[in-house]
């Protein structure tokens, strides 16, 4: 990696990636390999380190942690020289070809700014918690499970609640019942739930159970919620418990910017994760579509080789979108 210190300061980076979660890791270490220089902006509040154990990344068949998958992503980045700064990036905007970061270290009161012709955002969700009586992040202290892809199938034949309302909860509901339990019930936790006929008729089909009331009372058990009492009186006993109440899209800074996103904020990408914004990238949880480890991984690697094959040319060449060709 050409030496990212030893360069003026009045040289912009070739690219500036904002997350250090698992597609800023691996968009930092494709770009590390393809000898570019680059910089990790990193919060260090990635939604990765949240997950106690995923079974669905490849290699790792026993199981492995959020935490462990980070600290191997960012060594491996190091063997590279791969440089991280902590800190947020509080505004970014365009300037002569280039973009303007204004980064607050976590070590230092001063912020700096950073120059760079192109922008990979791997800035990521968080998880809407459930409003649990003295119970608050429930679901980043691991007491609620937030992915039953990633740990559903040993949850299956368990006793599940999902805590969620509207097409979302109703939706996960279903999802974990046909494919994981016969055992589910959708708590609103107090939420109007309007079901249409069709709603009524997936609710039959899989035995799902709905509890309206609101919860005024839990109790804990190791890591896991294990008994929920609602306003009515009644207790309700868990195995796993999944919240989907949604999530809140990390996508502010590509928002500014004029990048085109859905009604949660959540980026629209190209097949080369570019945004609508020329030299703007996105990759994981800030993109729409399956919020996986892998998926997240996948689009650091194919914005990465983009970023590079495209590093001579200047961003205003892809406002039409078109693809580079490789070694352009």
């Amino acid at each position: 990696m050409t030496d990212l210190w030893s360069t003026p300061a009045d040289v912009p980076l070739d690219c500036l990636i904002v997350g250090g979660g698992p597609a800023g890791l691996t968009a930092a270490l494709y770009l590390a390999r393809f000898e570019r220089r680059f910089m990790i902006a990193d919060a260090g509040d990635s939604r990765a380190s949240w997950i106690p154990t995923s079974h669905n990344v490849p290699v790792f068949a026993e199981g492995v942690s959020g935490k462990e998958i980070l600290a191997r992503q960012r060594e491996h980045v190091a063997r590279y020289g791969g440089r991280v700064v902590h800190g947020t990036v509080t505004a970014l905007h365009k300037a002569e070809g280039s973009f303007v970061a204004r980064i607050t270290r976590a070590d230092a009161n001063v912020p700096i700014e950073v120059r760079a012709r192109r922008v990979l955002l791997a800035t990521g969700a968080d998880d809407v918690e459930p409003n649990f009586p003295d119970l608050p992040d429930a679901v980043r202290r691991g007491l609620v499970r937030y992915c039953p892809i990633c740990d559903g199938y040993e949850a299956r034949g368990r006793r599940i609640g999902v805590i969620g309302h509207g097409d979302r909860g109703l939706g996960e509901a279903v999802f974990v019942a046909r494919t994981y339990s016969r055992d589910v019930t959708l708590l609103t936790l107090g939420r109007d739930l309007d079901l249409d006929a069709d709603g009524s008729a997936r609710v039959a089909k899989h035995g799902i159970k709905i509890v309206r009331d609101p919860v005024i009372d839990l109790d804990v058990e190791a890591d896991r919620i294990s008994v929920l009492r609602t306003a009515c009186g009644a207790e309700h006993r868990f195995e796993v418990l999944y919240s989907a109440l949604g999530l809140k899209i990390r996508s502010e800074l590509a928002v500014a910017l004029g990048a085109d996103h859905d009604g949660t904020g959540a980026l629209n990408v190209d097949e080369h994760n570019r945004t609508t914004v020329p030299g703007l990238y996105a990759a994981g949880g800030v993109v729409r579509g399956l919020d996986q480890i892998v998926v997240a991984m996948g689009h650091g690697a194919v914005a990465a080789t983009d970023i590079h094959n495209r590093c001579e040319l200047p961003t205003e060449e892809e406002v039409d979108g078109g693809a580079a060709k490789p070694g352009a």
